[in-house]
């Protein structure tokens, strides 16, 4: 956004940063409204280098208004910007990205396709509210779509952003319903004042809405992820570690791997790291190769990248960071280490126990208490923290740097701090914490962070894991375990609350969102148990009471990504030039049809009585050639496999 819009504003987009028009001599625009069959006018906005005709078209869905589209692919597109219904210019009532909106997707995307602009190649972009839009209406058939970026965003719009762990998040709904209205209202006064009062009144039923559904029930399911009508619809989920709504891009990502979704961890709300230019040309790469069919070896590139910090946010944001490539999520080899806490002091912080993280559960059962106070979001609240960060509102922080670690915050709380590392921990993947504890109040809200501790001995808050007491059971079905079996990212079951009955200690599993950073050795990991966050709805204050040791113990269970594994070599070069491609045999039944290319020339048609075919790769220079076969099915997906080939120079005489 511009830099004359005010926190508040920026915020109210969830930070993303809008684009620049299409760079070219001349730019042409054009706006126009789409009447959907419940006959609300959506107002739609299509940009693009003069004069507008026929291109490949990125497609964006915003509840922000004019000129709130965030990605900008290059002059080769046309950029459709559409305002979601109850928003900006559009008519209706905004319904939470709910079933209304879905539906807006697909007859807006059927109407733009057979436009004369279009040539009938859509790409799907989306940052925060606008990728929710998209991942909540991927069920539908959207026409024209080839691909999609998806930044951010959440997977379920429940558990990712407004209610994580069954504990409201209050201040970014209320901030973006806020900046929406603020938006509507604007543009609303220059049309007619019954569509504006129609979309505040939708507004307005939004935000009591979302108070009003406190478990996960069938209003929250429809505004979540309900499969996948688009089989074959290669996306990219982009977020960072610290992003306010993480989770979401790496259980999308889950979600749509099979249809060759990739992963890009490089940051969204929470920032990019300086230096980098945050994921901008992969986007547009994926945008080329899987709409306008270019060539342009993205399909190589590994299917998750990540970009962790190294010890703590800040220096992340200023370029200090640590690269791994893997091929899924969460990567091949993690292994989760099991942290017990442990009474025994580490003479490392000044909680109110200073308790210590051993590989090992003591063997008498102790008891530690703490009270259930409001924090400070600033250091408690990392994913709320990050995008005030990201927005530049950090002036208070940077003056007061003990706001955004967990000094202040920790005397009110218990910790627990491993010793000194002996080697590099790289942790990556989510966490979890068992934890047995007992309440004085009817509700409560369990609240664990995780700490990098260095050398000065300053805690920096990065990860973070809720639970409200009134959800203790996890759907095992739905549980990820650990190869041993342990239960490493709980999936709550928030459908059914049972509260805790005062004083009576029972067992919870809180799911912390994935974890990135290298722990230096020297550092120190520390888990600190403190009071929710002043950005959540607070609960009655009361004491809270944690058991540790004995049998089972609490403990925290840490992903810890295996050492990078030594480059592969080279595959030997071949003197022959003639390579054979097949349909797998179990690709075969409902084929519709397969075509080979050798850069963006067919060299061979394939069908299911003739899945084979010799190609021909003589006259081709020497170095690497990529041989791809492209299958259709009858039910309308698309898979590429791509074959890589090292040619030697070829022989003479």
């Amino acid at each position: 956004m511009g830099r004359r819009r005010t926190v508040l504003a920026t915020l109210a987009v969830l930070l993303a940063t809008a684009t620049a028009p299409p760079a070219g001599a001349a730019t042409e625009r054009r706006s126009e409204q789409f009447v959907a069959s419940d006959g609300v006018a959506l107002q739609t906005t299509l940009t693009g280098q003069a004069p507008l005709v026929a291109r490949p078209t990125i497609v964006e869905f915003s509840p922000y208004g004019r000129d709130s589209g965030t990605f900008d692919a290059g002059p080769a597109y046309n950029h459709l910007l559409v305002q979601l219904r109850g928003t900006g210019d559009s008519h209706g009532r905004f319904d939470v990205l709910g079933p209304r909106t879905q539906a807006d997707l697909a007859e807006t995307l059927g109407w733009a396709c057979k436009q004369p602009w279009s040539d009938g190649r859509f790409g799907l972009a989306g940052f925060s509210a606008s990728a929710i839009a998209v991942y909540n209406a991927l069920h539908l058939e959207l026409p024209c779509v080839r691909a999609a970026v998806l930044k951010s965003g959440t997977h379920e719009l429940y558990r990712d952003l407004l209610v994580p762990g069954g504990v409201q998040n209050i201040v970014p709904g209320a901030v973006v319903l806020t900046g929406i209205g603020g938006i509507a209202l604007a543009q609303g006064l220059q049309r007619d004042p019954a569509t504006a009062a129609d979309a505040l009144l939708g507004l307005l039923r939004s935000g009591t809405e979302v108070l009003q559904h406190p478990t996960l029930d069938g209003w929250w399911r429809e505004r979540g992820y309900r499969g996948n009508g688009n089989p074959g619809l290669p996306v990219l989920a982009v977020a960072g570690f610290s992003d306010v709504e993480s989770r979401g891009a790496f259980e999308g990502y889950r979600a749509l791997r099979d249809d060759g979704a990739h992963l890009l961890v490089i940051g969204a709300h929470d920032a990019r790291p300086a230096g980098t230019d945050g994921g901008l040309g992969e986007m547009r790469a994926w945008m080329d190769r899987n709409v306008r069919g270019i060539d342009n070896g993205v399909d190589d590139h590994p299917r998750v990248q990540l970009w962790l910090s190294d010890g703590d946010r800040a220096s992340y944001a200023k370029g200090r960071f640590v690269r791994r490539d893997a091929t899924d999520w969460p990567v091949p080899g993690t292994r989760w280490r099991s942290l017990y806490l442990d009474a025994a002091r580490s003479g490392s912080a000044t909680s109110l126990n200073d308790g210590t993280l051993a590989d090992r559960p003591a063997q008498r059962p102790v008891r530690q208490r703490y009270p259930g106070l409001v924090s400070v979001p600033t250091m408690t609240d990392v994913p709320n923290a990050a995008i005030i960060d990201a927005a530049g509102a950090s002036a208070l922080t940077d003056a007061l740097p003990a706001l955004g670690d967990m000094r202040l915050a920790e005397p009110l709380g218990l910790s627990y701090t491993t010793p000194p590392l002996a080697r590099d921990l790289v942790a990556a993947g989510p966490a979890a914490l068992e934890l047995d504890l007992a309440t004085t109040t009817p509700r409560a809200a369990i609240w664990a962070v995780v700490s990098d501790v260095g050398p000065s001995g300053i805690p920096k808050p990065l990860g973070v894991g809720r639970l409200s007491t009134d959800f203790p059971d996890t759907d095992p079905a739905r549980d990820r375990t650990d190869a041993d079996g342990a239960v490493v990212q709980p999936y709550g079951r928030y459908d059914r609350p049972r509260p805790a009955t005062p004083g009576t200690s029972r067992r919870y599993r809180v799911e912390l969102w994935p974890l990135g950073n290298r722990f230096r050795a020297g550092h120190r990991l520390r888990l600190h148990l403190v009071g929710t966050s002043l950005a959540s709805v607070p609960d009655l204050p009361g004491l809270n009471t944690v058991t540790i040791g004995g049998a089972g113990g609490s403990r925290l269970l840490v992903p810890e990504l295996p050492d990078p594994a030594p480059a592969s070599p080279a595959p030997a070069c071949r003197s022959r030039r003639t390579v054979t491609v097949t349909v797998p045999r179990g690709d075969r039944r409902r084929l519709r049809s397969a075509t080979v290319t050798v850069g963006d020339r067919v060299v061979a048609r394939l069908t299911r009585t003739r899945p084979r075919a010799r190609v021909d790769l003589r006259g081709r220079p020497r170095g690497t050639v990529r041989v791809r076969l492209h299958l259709r099915f009858a039910d309308g997906r698309r898979v590429v496999r791509t074959q890589r080939y090292r040619l030697c120079a070829p022989r003479r005489g």
